[in-house]
């Protein structure tokens, strides 16, 4: 039987979710607040300047590909998803240099040991331990509903384990230059290494295993297949409209309610903040969410010095370089993001390690923490760890509120595409076809 379904947030969960159920036979609803669905999936523009507003690769293109043969043509068919041979070059305090590759063992060994002897062993037997714990999750957490009566005991060992990431990798590594690129990722999206459970850094094993990937032109071309796709299933999309609160009855919810109206709703998805609803605030008390990093995004012309994709410089600040940004020509579009200490410009700290472009920029975007949260409804990294009670303190798929369920960032232990793709997908399943 065909039921009326809202979702609330347009970002890419929200999104998924909506194109899954719509396909599923569903009357579905998706309500943004912003003037178009996409999210974090979408452009910033300036004087003909464009550079991706969130991820600029993922992970797991099997997630990608899998929700759009699920809800119509295949994936090829709309976006040309492209490996990267690097997964990112990272740059240390001391003058060394690490390009680490995507997709293959032997090549993550080579170059790793590079920086030292025995140190590519190090890397590949760490990563190597992930193995198992990937397929874990991915059968028993991440493409199942979490249900603890009948949760295997390995799953629950693993989500209580309290041994933090950063005590592993101590433990992993003897050289320093190794822990920051294991943890990075983490650190880059808000958490501390001490809060972070060692299962969270699975996306080496899937950047080793899978490699990276990207769309040449920006990663928000699929933003905009996504909002395509729901056209093509006949998803009412209702933009500049926000979701204020749930309207909930005697045996669940019954709608949504925005400043003009109540949506009606059999179910409700909810794929932003579930802060930002008073009706599921009281239930995600004890969380919070990762605050994204500084963004600058730069315009620069002239002689602009040649690096790859993707380049971490480590210290404090963290600074992250990506490139992949769409320029007039003879231009270049870059984005910085910083995290730590950063009372000052972020292309004045970017300079001191050797990459000064601040004679170049002709056009220039700052956007605050704040801002980024305001604009996207939520933190496009989620939860924030606070130890391993996290995994199972965050809100979803199920929420005690019968008939709602949510998706995204904020509903899964993961940050990135892959992690919400497969929440819209758990989603999808428990509602079930119509």
């Amino acid at each position: 039987m065909a039921r009326v379904v809202v979702v609330v947030g347009g970002g890419f969960g929200g999104m998924a979710a909506a194109a899954r159920l719509a396909k599923l036979g569903h009357d579905v609803t998706l309500l943004e607040r912003s003037a178009q669905p996409g999210g974090a999936l979408t452009t910033v523009e300036r004087d003909g300047f464009a550079w991706d507003a969130g991820p600029t690769t993922t992970l797991l293109p099997a997630v990608v590909r899998d929700l759009f043969r699920k809800s119509g043509r295949p994936l090829e068919r709309e976006v040309d998803l492209q490996p990267l041979d690097l997964v990112r070059e990272h740059r240390f305090d001391d003058g060394t240099t690490l390009r680490l590759p995507g997709g293959s063992r032997s090549a993550q060994l080579a170059a790793v040991d590079a920086l030292g002897p025995g140190l590519g062993r190090q890397w590949v037997d760490h990563v190597a331990t992930y193995g198992d714990v990937w397929e874990l999750l991915r059968k028993e957490w991440f493409e199942r509903p979490f249900d603890p009566d009948v949760a295997p005991r390995e799953l629950t060992d693993l989500l209580g384990r309290r041994e933090s990431l950063r005590k592993r990798l101590r433990r992993a590594f003897t050289d320093e230059r190794l822990r920051l690129v294991a943890g990075h990722r983490l650190v880059m999206d808000g958490h501390d290494l001490g809060d972070v459970p060692v299962f969270a850094g699975v996306d080496l094993y899937l950047e080793q295993r899978f490699g990276t990937w990207t769309v040449p032109g920006g990663l928000a071309a699929l933003g905009t297949a996504m909002a395509e796709r729901l056209a093509l299933r006949g998803v009412t999309v209702l933009t500049a409209t926000e979701a204020l609160d749930l309207v909930v009855g005697d045996h669940g919810v019954t709608g949504v309610r925005t400043a003009d109206a109540v949506v009606p709703a059999e179910r409700v998805v909810v794929a932003v903040d579930p802060r930002r609803l008073p009706a599921l605030a009281p239930y995600v008390r004890r969380t919070m969410p990762a605050i994204p990093p500084v963004v600058c995004h730069v315009g620069l012309e002239g002689d602009v010095p040649e690096v790859p994709h993707e380049v971490v410089v480590h210290g404090d600040p963290l600074l992250v370089v990506r490139t992949g940004g769409r320029a007039p020509e003879g231009g270049a579009a870059w984005t910085v993001l910083g995290r730590g200490r950063l009372a000052e410009d972020p292309l004045l700290a970017l300079a001191r390690s050797g990459l000064d472009v601040r004679r170049q920029v002709v056009a220039r975007v700052d956007l605050s923490p704040r801002e980024l949260v305001e604009q996207w409804g939520g933190s496009p990294h989620g939860v924030l760890w606070q130890g391993p009670r996290t995994a199972r303190t965050r809100l979803g798929p199920r929420t005690p509120v019968p008939g709602v369920l949510t998706a995204g960032a904020h509903a899964t232990t993961g940050s990135g595409l892959p992690f919400t793709g497969l929440s819209a997908a758990l989603v999808a399943e428990l509602i079930g076809r119509a």
